[in-house]
Parts: structure tokens; sequence; C-alpha cells
């Protein structure tokens, strides 16, 4: 799978969204499609090694991954690494300043790893492309209203 970015400007301070964005205890009143998430760390803070599963609806289904951290830079970006269904997924997300706010951008990349997960990278799986597209994008949005608005 390609690699899909998407990015959201943003009218608050970009140290604001950042909190937003490593904010895994609140992240349930953020994001909408977020459910539920549960920490599998010990740990209370936010950087490599951060471990929490996470339940969100996706595709009109409810599906619960396990994610950790692998990269971080702090208020500058941080990237996840997680494995389900035959693939590995990783994706970043960084946050970066702009005149009158910011910018949030996320990327996303599947790697089919089974032989029926790369059947079905290369049979269906341009068909989610849009579809996940469009849930990074109001990830992104949904981050901007809360920031915007504590502001």
């Amino acid at each position: 799978m390609a690699t899909l970015e998407v990015s959201h400007d943003i009218k608050a301070d970009p140290e604001a969204v950042w909190s937003i964005v490593v904010g895994i205890d609140d992240w349930v009143d953020v994001i909408e499609a977020i459910e539920r998430v549960e920490r599998l760390d010990d740990g209370d803070g936010f950087g490599v090694g951060t471990t929490w599963r996470e339940t969100r609806t996706m595709f009109g289904k409810k599906a619960t991954e396990d994610m950790e951290v692998t990269e971080f830079e702090d208020g500058r970006r941080y990237a996840t690494a997680a494995e389900s269904h035959g693939s590995k997924y990783f994706s970043e997300i960084g946050v970066e300043p702009t005149d009158g706010g910011c910018r949030i951008t996320m990327k996303f990349r599947g790697e089919p790893q089974s032989t029926l997960a790369k059947v079905m990278d290369v049979t269906v799986g341009r068909l989610f492309m849009g579809a996940t597209r469009k849930a990074l994008a109001r990830d992104l949005a949904d981050i901007g209203v809360a920031a915007e608005a504590a502001g």
C-alpha cells in the first residue's frame, strides 16, 4: 500500500495542538471514531515505548489494535507501529507551526505480510484508500476542533 498523507490547518498554538495529539487519556473525548483507549504500558507519559489498545470505528465496524510509539520528537512528531490481520501498519503524526496556527499531518501505510493479506492488498486494497484517507482527515479535523475550542 502506498503511504497516505493527510494534512489539516488549525488556528491554534502548536503547543496546544501537540498536547492534544499526545494526550492519550483524552482521545476518546476528542476523536469521534475512537471508542476506547487502554494503556498497556506502565507509564504515564508519552514517548518511545508507549503502548495502548485502541478501539475505534473503521469502515462501519469496530476495530481494536495494539499500538506502540516507535519514534518520538517532543513537540514535533511521533510514529507508531501495529500488526493486525496479516499486515504491519505504520503511522506518523506531526505538528508544524504556520502563520496563524499550525498544520497537523498524518501519514499511514500498511505492509501486507501474509499471502492472504498480499492478495487482499492487490485486489481490494485500493478501494480502502479513499475511505482511509477520509477517516484520517476526520481524526485531524476532530483534533482541530478541540484545539480551537480550547484556544
